[in-house]
């Protein structure tokens, strides 16, 4: 387990009465409540993190769908395939 150390803050103290209540409801420490919530912000952050990594990645990359380029337009004109006449 990883080695923890004290982090001191300071809140209002509405705040403190309100977190106080809530952790009571919950049945843990003020500590342990404020703990959970940092820690899943982190958790939160860092996967947010890789995923924006990871999308950025693709775009530029781009999916590998297989096949290859596509042919030069000319070819097309070669096989007969001409573009659908524009209507006005």
């Amino acid at each position: 387990m990883a080695k923890k150390r004290n982090l001191t803050i300071q809140l209002e103290d509405e705040t403190i009465r309100k977190v106080r209540i809530l952790a009571r409801e919950r049945s843990v420490s003020v500590s342990r409540l404020v703990a959970e919530r940092i820690e899943q912000m982190v958790s939160d952050e860092e996967r947010y993190r890789r995923a924006h990594r990871e999308a950025l990645d693709l775009m530029n990359h781009g999916l590998r769908l297989g096949g290859g380029a596509p042919p030069p337009r000319e070819s097309l004109y070669d096989l007969g395939m001409r573009p659908a006449a524009q209507s006005e």
